[in-house]
């Protein structure tokens, strides 16, 4: 009965470390997010009833792709000041260029995005930050396996009284 017992707690013991080492090993999406976003506003000072546009620098860590499909969205938080023409934008809105890698399409983020607002005509005078954030599917060509995440995002404006 006694060197059952202890077959047990030492399988039991094996058991708990070996699921210790598994849970603790990183998983693709513990690590590093893949997409990184550098947001900006131009002009930096607007005034209420001008335009301006939000500058979106997306850098995609190397070995990665981002797919265009399924889709590739740019949220924005709702906000009264900041009037963009809707609260999102797809690839297909952005008219992203699409190219081939391996067979598959992927979407080229080498250049900045544009995507331009109005100030509203009771916006308040101040720093307003404006926030969002990108929903993509990117691909590990290297390991095989693909990631649905999104990445946040924000940039800083001031608005001023327009003296006539």
């Amino acid at each position: 009965m006694r060197g059952h017992l202890e077959s047990v707690l030492w399988r039991k013991a094996f058991l708990g470390g070996l699921s210790f080492l598994l849970c603790a090993a990183p998983l693709p999406s513990a690590q590093e997010d893949p997409v990184k976003v550098e947001a900006s506003i131009l002009p930096l000072r607007v005034a209420r009833g001008e335009e301006g546009r939000i500058i979106l620098k997306i850098s995609v860590k190397s070995g990665f792709t981002v797919n265009s499909l399924p889709s590739f969205i740019i949220e924005l938080d709702p906000g009264s000041d900041l009037i963009f023409p809707k609260n999102f934008f797809t690839a297909s809105d952005l008219n992203l260029e699409v190219v081939e890698v391996n067979g598959r399409p992927m979407l080229s983020l080498k250049k900045p995005l544009e995507i331009g607002f109005t100030v509203g005509p009771k916006a308040t005078r101040g720093v307003h930050v404006l926030r969002g954030r990108i929903k993509y599917f990117a691909t590990s060509a290297k390991d095989g396996w693909c990631l649905k995440s999104s990445t946040r995002f924000s940039a800083r404006t001031l608005i001023y009284a327009k003296v006539f």
